[in-house]
């Protein structure tokens, strides 16, 4: 078998990756092959066209380094376990009976169910799409017995979902977000601390704070701006009287809002007594503002991120609602069942490294810089990154892919230009905001 070597004709083909990820992620609405695909063709290139040795190429050379860094490992075991405790939490039925508990009949039911299920949604803050899911299959059918329109529930729903899990200090989008930053830092010759990175990214998440604010004004004022009215008024005179489908006896003990309340709590705490015991300076006490910032700051983050996800999901399964079937078995099956939905985001984790490697390993980075060079000035810089970002994110409908395709590109590029360091949290900012 003959094997055809291409040379790669000018250093404008490293742009073939992205462009590829980006017309197959709008082609098939499909992340993963997406990103795939711009792996492969990246793969393709830096053999001098030979397919086989790329297909090779891609594991050896550019998934299984990237293996190999504990904020990559971390980031899957967080992800998948995480998975398994959103699960749990929800098959308890916590969510229900507190939904059911904020929402009880008053003087304006269908506004205190809006703000009742903004209130689950910000609860929620462990997985976008968990958030979402939960949110909707809880409150679908109060929505149609208190007069809320549906389109206003996946209003709702859908704001309180990717912009919370983004900006929280703890859910399984900050795994996916921390290997994004670690991996677009070290393409530009940085060593940061991927979670102080983000921390330092969160004020200018513009986009996502305004979307929460905005969500609250709405139910607040009532503000219901073009067609979202129609909808509104149409809602409130097809208000039924039929009780709940979903709506069962065994959701209404106060238990059950206690199943879910406290791992909720676990999980943010656990993180943080982890944080403190494994990177704060010794000795730890007493406890200082510096302290703290340094265990934050720490290496520890991979393993913090693991044994708090561990902790949460313990005791979510520890105080899951015993049923006729008992504890254990019930509570384990959901675990193993969120995992299970937590696969496909894993591989576009891998998926996204891949091409990471692949754009940085072809120096597509650098002639984006030498291109931007030309055509704006570095303090237009994140202004255009969101703008760059929101436009993929709206034309391919994946925000992790959005982020996988941008992260590699926008920092690198960046940094080529002569952006300060201080500049690099705001362009991290543009790309979370515009890919929500």
């Amino acid at each position: 078998m003959t094997i055809l070597l291409v040379t790669v004709p000018t250093p404008w083909a490293s742009l073939w990756p992205p462009l590829a990820a980006l017309a197959m992620i709008v082609a098939t609405r499909q992340a993963l092959v997406g990103l795939l695909a711009g792996g492969f063709v990246g793969a393709v290139l830096l053999s001098s066209g030979a397919p086989l040795i790329a297909a090779a190429a891609i594991f050896s050379d550019h998934l299984t380094p990237s293996l190999q860094s504990s904020w990559k490992q971390a980031a899957i075991a967080f992800t998948l376990i995480l998975g398994g405790f959103a699960a749990v939490l929800e098959a308890g039925g916590g969510f229900h009976a507190m939904l059911h508990h904020a929402a009880r009949p008053g003087r304006d039911h269908g506004r205190q169910l809006e703000a009742a299920a903004a209130g689950l949604g910000l609860l929620c803050f462990f997985d976008g799409l968990a958030n979402s899911m939960i949110v909707g299959r809880v409150s679908r059918d109060l929505a149609d017995r208190s007069g809320v329109a549906r389109v206003k529930l996946a209003y709702i729903a859908d704001s309180t979902s990717s912009a919370v899990a983004c900006v929280s200090l703890i859910s399984t989008w900050i795994a996916f977000q921390l290997t994004m930053i670690g991996d677009a830092y070290a393409l530009a010759g940085r060593d940061v601390n991927p979670y102080g990175v983000f921390l330092a990214s969160l004020p200018f998440n513009f986009y996502c704070w305004f979307t929460l604010v905005m969500l609250f004004v709405a139910i607040g004022l009532r503000f219901h701006p073009g067609p979202m009215g129609s909808f509104v008024k149409a809602a409130a005179v097809a208000r039924t009287t039929d009780e709940p489908k979903n709506e069962s006896p065994r959701y209404g003990a106060k238990s059950r809002i206690l199943s879910a309340l406290l791992p909720l709590g676990v999980l943010p705490a656990s993180f943080f007594v982890f944080s403190i015991i494994l990177g704060s300076p010794r000795p730890i006490l007493p406890l200082s503002r510096d302290k703290i910032v340094a265990a934050f700051g720490s290496n520890a983050g991979p393993m913090v991120l693991v044994l708090a996800a561990v902790t949460s999901a313990a005791a979510a399964m520890i105080l899951f609602p015993a049923s006729d079937s008992g504890r254990f078995r019930p509570a384990m099956n959901a675990f193993v069942n969120g995992v299970r939905t937590m696969i496909g985001p894993v591989f576009i984790l891998l998926a996204a490294w891949i091409l990471g490697s692949v754009i940085g390993a072809l120096g597509t980075a650098e002639l984006l810089a030498g291109l931007a060079n030309r055509l704006a000035s570095v303090p237009l810089l994140p202004a255009l990154v969101f703008l760059l970002s929101a436009a993929i994110s709206f034309s391919t409908g994946t925000s992790w892919g959005t982020m996988g395709l941008l992260f590699p590109l926008t920092i690198p590029a960046a940094v080529e230009m002569g952006a300060a360091d201080s500049m690099l949290p705001i362009i991290v900012a543009a790309v979370f905001s515009g890919a929500v």
